[in-house]
């Protein structure tokens, strides 16, 4: 269980020579505001903050002594747009935009860098079930559901589709390789042009 300090202390046990470090757990739940508990709060939080957090903790200590290493914290793109129907999460991942860049800054000058990927809505398997689910209780078949979808509530998206993980996997690869030692700090985004900016 990664959400629990034990459970990354254990992986780190398992694996003491980490140098590439993909946090990606994480969990979402549309909600109304107001219906959301504490208990979901922080839920959230220790699911897909904390998780980070703590991992990254374990194995930095190996990555100082190589000089060398990559941290990734997948967000996404509702860290900067946080969407009304999923505040908690959107507090979490605007939380791991920021770890992230502070990671950095902590460890400058050295051959580890950190960075946060910002996918948007992407045909994961779990977003796939719950489409698929959402859509068959309206009547409407996978394709048609996507499109209503990126007409109603993500009409920002350019490429009006979900992306695939494997277009957001394109991205960690990159920044995971000596290809991106230039890169750190940063917040890449993988979202479709879902966010109204270039920056």
């Amino acid at each position: 269980d990664l959400a629990s300090a034990e459970g990354a202390e254990a992986l780190a046990r398992a694996h003491p020579d980490i140098d590439i470090l993909v946090n990606n757990l994480g969990i979402f739940e549309p909600k109304p505001f107001e219906d959301i508990p504490d208990a979901d709060w922080s839920r959230f939080f220790d699911v897909n903050v904390l998780s980070g957090v703590r991992l990254s903790r374990q194995v930095l200590p190996g990555m100082k002594r190589r000089n060398w290493g990559r941290i990734l914290f997948i967000s996404s793109e509702s860290g900067i747009q946080i969407p009304a129907e999923m505040i908690h999460y959107g507090m979490t991942k605007s939380a791991q935009i920021a770890i992230a860049r502070g990671l950095a800054e902590s460890v400058a000058g050295t051959g580890i860098t950190v960075n946060s990927v910002l996918p948007g809505p992407t045909r994961s398997r779990g977003v796939e079930d719950f489409v698929q689910t959402l859509a068959s209780e309206s009547g409407q078949s996978f394709d048609e559901f996507e499109k209503a979808f990126f007409e109603k509530v993500r009409p920002t998206s350019l490429i009006k589709r979900f992306a695939t993980p494997e277009e957001v996997a394109s991205m960690v690869v990159y920044l995971c390789s000596p290809l991106a030692s230039a890169t750190t700090g940063a917040a890449l985004r993988v979202d479709g042009g879902t966010v109204k900016s270039a920056f």
